[in-house]
């Protein structure tokens, strides 16, 4: 009797310890890939990108630059990092929302963009290009059911934040 006790412990010890080393030894991003963390910007086509530029400094206040404004914030988790949101008005004839017709873009802020991309895959969302990686982060672009080009950034904001610095840039706050 005192022998199957033993053999039933060891054999729940044992399931209790592989189960308890996976879940230690498994990566987090691993299980939650689809993962947006926020908006990483909006783009949106306009005639002259450059007054709508001068007028939402003018009227609201937004501090731009040649490519819009970038807005900082600081992130929910660790509110010592800063995280940052740039708006950019496109002129009306650019290329870059290709093949989307629509007159707007989302840049989707998320982790893990090589564990996102492969359940993309999987899921047979349509994607258009390959990563494309820079110092302040990696990106890819999907479409979404509409048509809708969607922007995936997984962001490096210290990188970020460095490259506006160097070209001047101020953040709207």
């Amino acid at each position: 009797m005192k022998r199957k006790i033993f053999i039933i412990l060891a054999f729940a010890m044992t399931f209790a310890l592989g189960y308890a080393f996976k879940s230690v030894t498994t990566d987090t991003r691993e299980k939650s890939t689809k993962k947006v963390t926020g908006i990483g910007g909006i783009f949106f086509k306009c005639k002259d990108p450059k007054k709508m530029r001068a007028w939402y400094s003018t009227h609201l206040g937004l501090i731009t630059n040649g490519y819009g404004a970038v807005f900082e914030w600081r992130q929910g988790a660790d509110t010592s990092q800063k995280g940052f949101t740039q708006w950019s008005p496109f002129n009306e004839k650019t290329k870059y929302f290709e093949p989307s017709t629509k007159d707007f873009m989302i840049n989707y802020r998320v982790e893990n963009l090589e564990g996102l991309l492969a359940q993309l895959k999987k899921d047979s969302v349509v994607i258009t290009d390959t990563i494309e990686s820079v110092e302040y982060g990696k990106f890819v672009h999907i479409m979404d059911i509409e048509d809708n080009k969607i922007e995936l950034w997984e962001p490096n904001d210290i990188a970020y934040e460095k490259l506006g610095e160097q070209m001047g840039a101020k953040t709207t706050k």
